[in-house]
């Protein structure tokens, strides 16, 4: 197991593709846990702590270029390393 020294410090905004300007890819060497509004929720693609609101993808929807169709969610986000 990682010490807690060794991982990096999670940011406040954080994306899992790697085409975006917010992923970090040395924090997805270890697990990342989401809780939103008081429940974890493993489907979230992207956060931002300080404007309160997740990513999530909307069923099985795709845009023309096969992306996920994303909804924009409010609320209370926590980010935690597992």
């Amino acid at each position: 197991m990682t010490d807690v020294h060794d991982r990096p410090p999670l940011p406040d905004r954080l994306s899992i593709d790697p085409r975006s300007p917010h992923h970090v890819a040395a924090v997805f060497a270890h697990e990342v846990g989401i809780r939103f509004n008081g429940a974890e929720r493993n489907d979230v693609e992207e956060y931002c702590i300080s404007e309160g609101w997740v990513r999530v993808p909307h069923g099985r929807a795709v845009d023309r270029k096969g992306n996920p169709v994303m909804l924009k969610l409010k609320g209370r986000v926590e980010a935690f390393y597992r």
